[in-house]
């Protein structure tokens, strides 16, 4: 239910993962706050200024707070455990790739490059596409994300991946998508006067309209991007 008041349709493998975790500290912190407020109320009430009243000094109480700083202590760290867990799943231990691509952020486009018909990356035959990003369903998709100027953030919220691109380094990222169909790719952090243009497209697309969609981008390749494309604001 909570998924359609405010998460994106999830797509991924890795998705329910990361939502199980999300909810559960989102219901943590809603308890945890609840109950305070609930508390400041009920002392505001009860120990309000009366007529005749004279205030008096409470001592705190030891073990109180050692109960409630050991069950917090308790619960961040077994946050932190679950937490690491999902990050290793999918930052670390990510299955094998059946699809390669690198990505390439840039003032105020998403470059995307395909290996060409010898299937290999860095080789003469890549073809770039700006700002469509086109894999096959139920197959392990491997990036190659870096950027060429500032920092970037590539986002796919259907697919519960946000990572950023840093110039210089190569960061690899992983998905797999679970259904067909068409998703924004923007960019997450904010990367110049242009920032709220860069917007790319990903296409899932069932193995065999992937196929025939790669084999006209074989046929007719797009001119390779200019140096300045991108660079307007949008």
């Amino acid at each position: 239910m909570l998924e359609h008041l405010y998460f994106p349709h999830d797509i991924s493998t890795f998705g329910p993962q990361i939502d199980r975790l999300f909810l559960l500290i989102f219901w943590l912190v809603l308890v945890v706050w609840s109950a305070v407020m609930i508390t400041m109320v009920v002392f505001m009430i009860r120990y309000r200024a009366r007529p005749g009243r004279k205030a008096e000094y409470i001592e705190g109480n030891s073990r109180l707070e050692i109960i409630w700083t050991t069950a917090t202590a308790a619960i961040l760290i077994v946050l932190a455990f679950m937490s690491r867990s999902t990050w290793a799943d999918i930052k670390e231990h990510g299955p094998p790739g059946d699809v390669f691509y690198a990505v390439t952020g840039k003032q105020f486009n998403w470059e995307f490059t395909y290996p060409g018909p010898d299937g290999k990356l860095g080789t003469k035959d890549d073809i770039i596409v700006e700002n469509e990003l086109h894999v096959p369903v139920n197959k392990v998709v491997r990036i190659d994300l870096t950027s060429k100027d500032v920092i970037h953030s590539f986002y796919l919220p259907n697919m519960r991946l946000r990572q950023d691109a840093v110039p210089g380094r190569i960061i690899h990222v992983w998905f797999e998508a679970t259904e067909t169909g068409q998703y924004e790719i923007p960019c997450s952090q904010l990367c110049g006067f242009g920032h709220s243009g860069m917007k790319g497209n990903l296409t899932v697309q069932s193995q065999e309209d992937f196929d025939k969609w790669l084999k006209d981008l074989y046929a007719n390749p797009p001119a390779p991007p200019s140096a300045t494309e991108g660079a307007s604001p949008k």
